[in-house]
């Protein structure tokens, strides 16, 4: 029974019948949901099913080899958070002073950093958190759904691209003009090189804000060069298969602009954790990222809860010290 489930949710997780014996669906608009036992909400965006290119074309500036070839996929829908999560919402699973209701039996908080992630450019306020790894990225779904009883995930990288693009086929949500990206994104050209609160700038044409730039976001992809290759035609996923490297999107606010097209690609470097002295070394923390945080995405159907129990022991528990 376990197996077929299993096959079930991996097999189809990112489409929409891989969930239609979950709990009934809200109405499709946007929504805030309250961090229990806070004053914190997050906003969610809802992001209609449809189709995307990947990738860029060739005659893209600053197009590089792993952007291509293009690929047309239809990608479900689901909710997206408007923003990056933000060190308020995030310190109130990683830090036990600050959650006032009772941990779930089994869950784990990340051990306190070394450092201070920061770097002196911000904490409270609405900066983005940063410098998690993607496993810490991960148990905080997992801690938020057993938190709230709704099912929250990392975007795959295509669900990623394809909400950037917001029914665009251009280098940017905007157009292929770069000098419009100091109205929409952080980044080297306007950032003071750091990260600035989330939801300053414009957001893209779907509610999305810093989707380019400020901190590079983690996705649920393992990394490959030749991912477009072999990318499904609906809802592709790379599932992984190894701990390291894993694909990030979004370009940060210490890129150039061309870093920051929407086909662009990131690949995890297990380096961004070098200058931890801990034997063995945090996979909570990257003490060299603070370029890196992420956003939630939500399916528009929910799994059951085996479903769900199923989907975090793959992506947490099996690749556990994931960079």
């Amino acid at each position: 029974m376990k197996n077929r489930l299993l096959a079930l949710l991996l097999g189809t997780m990112l489409a929409d019948t891989a969930f239609g014996q979950g709990s009934a669906s809200p109405p499709f608009t946007a929504y805030a949901e309250k961090l229990p036992g806070t004053d914190l909400t997050f906003r969610m965006v809802p992001i209609p099913a449809g189709e995307v290119t990947l990738g860029s074309p060739a005659g893209e500036k600053g197009r590089k080899e792993n952007e291509g070839p293009q690929k047309k996929v239809k990608i479900a829908a689901f909710w997206m958070g408007a923003n990056e999560v933000t060190f308020e919402q995030y310190d109130v699973y990683s830090d036990p002073e600050k959650d006032k209701t009772p941990v779930p039996d089994g869950m784990t908080r990340p051990s306190p950093p070394y450092i201070d992630l920061t770097l002196g450019m911000g904490k409270m306020g609405g900066y983005p958190a940063n410098s998690m790894s993607q496993y810490g990225a991960l148990m905080y779904c997992r801690w938020l759904y057993a938190k709230t009883g709704v099912f929250y995930r990392l975007p795959t990288e295509a669900e990623w691209e394809y909400a950037c693009r917001a029914g665009t086929t251009t280098a940017y949500p905007f157009g292929n003009d770069a000098s419009q990206l100091k109205d929409y994104a952080w980044f080297a050209g306007n950032s003071d090189n750091k990260y600035h609160k989330v939801g300053e700038l414009k957001p893209n044409a779907w509610g999305l804000y810093d989707m380019l730039g400020n901190v590079a976001e983690w996705t649920l992809d393992q990394y490959d060069d030749q991912y477009l290759q072999h990318a499904a035609d609906t809802d592709p996923w790379n599932k992984p298969t190894a701990k390291t490297p894993r694909t990030i999107k979004g370009g940060n606010y210490q890129d150039a602009a061309e870093a920051l097209r929407s086909a662009s690609r990131l690949k995890s470097d297990i380096n961004w954790n070098k200058r931890d002295p801990q034997i063995p070394k945090s996979f909570w923390w990257n003490a060299d990222a603070p370029f890196v945080g992420f956003r939630l995405v939500r399916p528009l159907k929910q799994p059951t809860k085996e479903e769900a129990t199923l989907f975090f022991e793959e992506v947490i528990d099996k690749y556990k010290g994931a960079r």
